[in-house]
């Protein structure tokens, strides 16, 4: 069994292409997944991200609103900072659970999917690392178009990422998501064949 990891820029693409190599046999352990679950409602998470950000950042329903507390964390570090370090340890327990759900299902790969796996220092520890990257343009208008986000706040939020171009330096594979689906899958297929490969070498 292979551990590998996939990151990529905000709206690169990283879901399209753990879709695709899910598709084809890996189990995927997706980290914003379990961020989302990390702070549930009824979560102790939850409850002291609202002590910090105050009930602004819930619906409705008691649940938390993403788009509004990232607008308030994206544009501002130390905020940003504070989250992480409210929601870390909730995520990464979860995490422990689901690599471990993962691994016992058999599959040849198991995928870590992390936006922020290079940014956290982790790029070493999932090898081999895939790397999903797409143009500066698109990237920007995907971001505006997917999370409703004006072009300033979609450049706040790329801006708090490594630069695509250092973490496509730091990968084993760069699988870029620029064009059709169709291409993109295509060479998903080519990263699967080389994760296969090794491991069964």
């Amino acid at each position: 069994m292979v551990r590998a990891g996939l990151t990529g820029g905000i709206a690169c693409g990283k879901s399209l292409v753990a879709g695709f190599l899910r598709e084809m046999g890996a189990a995927v352990v997706d980290d914003d997944v379990a961020a989302r679950d990390a702070v549930r409602p009824g979560s102790e998470a939850l409850a002291a991200v609202v002590e910090e950000f105050g009930r602004d950042v819930l619906l409705p329903d008691g649940s938390l609103d993403r788009p509004k507390l990232g607008r308030v964390v994206f544009a501002d570090d130390a905020k940003r900072r504070k989250l992480m370090s409210i929601t870390f340890p909730a995520i990464g327990r979860l995490l422990l659970e689901r690599f471990a759900a993962a691994e016992a299902l058999g599959a040849p790969v198991v995928l870590y999917e992390s936006a922020l796996l290079v940014e956290n220092g982790q790029a070493d520890a999932w090898r081999p690392l895939v790397v999903v990257t797409t143009t500066p343009a698109v990237q920007l208008r995907r971001l505006c178009e997917r999370n409703g986000l004006s072009p300033d706040e979609a450049r706040d939020r790329v801006r708090s990422q490594m630069p695509l171009e250092e973490k496509a330096k730091l990968a084993d594979f760069v699988i870029e998501n620029a064009g059709p689906p169709g291409e993109t899958r295509a060479r998903c297929a080519e990263v699967w064949a080389e994760l296969l490969a090794r491991s069964t070498g």
